[in-house]
């Protein structure tokens, strides 16, 4: 059972040599620059993310974000904790953004996600950050938690790239994102890596606060797809363009597993890359009694019955983590 990058396969390999940021091409033309404009002026009423909250984050409102006119960056640097595809032997360049427009009661990162660490950046800081990860010889930049900071990205990248940034972007998500945004995105964007939390509404409703996020996870994760297809690697095992899929196995299936992998293969791709993740914690909101059911680590039957499920839906690019030391080429 072949669990690893599908390296051999031409439809899925893009030569190192001949892979060009697709970035590069709307700032040759002058789009890139347009489509940062545009994403700035919507901050005015702001419907960046499906909250559609309509702050006026020119001004200096907040919505539930949390966040006005500049990004918060909570940290930065290499990173060697993601997909192998991703790390590579230098690590992902991660930008891990302050604030989140969900309220997961079982985030890992709640410290992060749920309150204002971090600094605010102004666009030449944030390009300035880009660059120094990728002067550190980072593989490509992982926005981390970018829906709300679309437009703040997009300001800085147009500094980024006059300034020599040549790397793959990396657009790490919940997939709680709005398709217009998306759209400003089509080009601009090498990787798209969601998650793919919950299946159910209810379900959505209690634990991550949004009701709607099944479906608009469904109609983000279309988007996504449609414009970078499935992903695809160069010769040294590193991705290169295309959709990551993430999905974090929780107890007593409350995710809905079963149901999100056949629609991974029914409605995108039998190619989709999956990462089921089984690293699932009681953390943040989930450690009082209100969230007993999941006040506990996922079991090895349950991680397994996960596997099946993808593997019961025609999906066969499941990634499977190597050991830290392996080699380029």
């Amino acid at each position: 059972m072949n669990h690893a990058p599908v390296c051999n396969e031409p439809s899925f390999v893009i030569r190192a040599a001949d892979f060009e940021p697709a970035y590069l091409k709307l700032h040759r033309s002058g789009e890139l620059e347009r489509r940062a404009r545009l994403a700035i002026a919507e901050l005015r009423g702001c419907t960046i993310c499906p909250r559609n909250c309509r702050a006026d984050r020119l001004a200096g409102q907040s919505g539930t974000c949390k966040t006005g006119r500049l990004a918060r960056v909570a940290s930065y640097g290499p990173h060697f904790g993601e997909e192998d595809c991703l790390r590579g032997w230098n690590g992902s360049g991660t930008i891990f953004f302050g604030q989140c427009n969900l309220r997961c009661v079982f985030c890992q990162n709640h410290d992060i996600s749920q309150t204002n660490v971090g600094p605010e950046v102004a666009a030449s800081q944030l390009a300035e950050i880009m660059l120094e990860l990728q002067a550190e010889g980072c593989h490509n930049i992982n926005f981390v938690t970018p829906s709300h900071v679309v437009p703040q990205i997009l300001e800085a990248l147009v500094i980024a790239v006059e300034r020599g940034l040549r790397l793959p972007l990396v657009y790490n998500t919940s997939a709680y994102d709005s398709p217009d945004t998306l759209r400003l995105l089509d080009g601009v964007v090498d990787i798209y890596m969601p998650d793919f939390k919950v299946w159910d509404t209810a379900q959505a409703l209690r634990y991550l606060l949004a009701k709607d996020y099944p479906e608009t996870a469904r109609r983000a994760i279309q988007e996504m797809y449609r414009q970078v297809g499935d992903l695809k690697f160069d010769e040294h095992r590193l991705a290169k363009r295309g959709l990551l899929v993430r999905h974090l196995v929780i107890p007593h299936n409350v995710a809905g597993t079963r149901q999100i992998m056949r629609w991974l293969a029914e409605s995108l791709s039998p190619h989709t890359y999956v990462n089921v993740m089984e690293q699932y914690r009681p953390d943040h909101k989930v450690t009082t009694d209100k969230f007993g059911e999941i006040n506990r680590p996922i079991t090895r039957g349950e991680y397994s019955e996960a596997l099946a499920a993808a593997h019961d839906a025609g999906l066969y690019r499941l990634d499977q983590r190597r050991p830290l030391i392996w080699l380029r080429g």
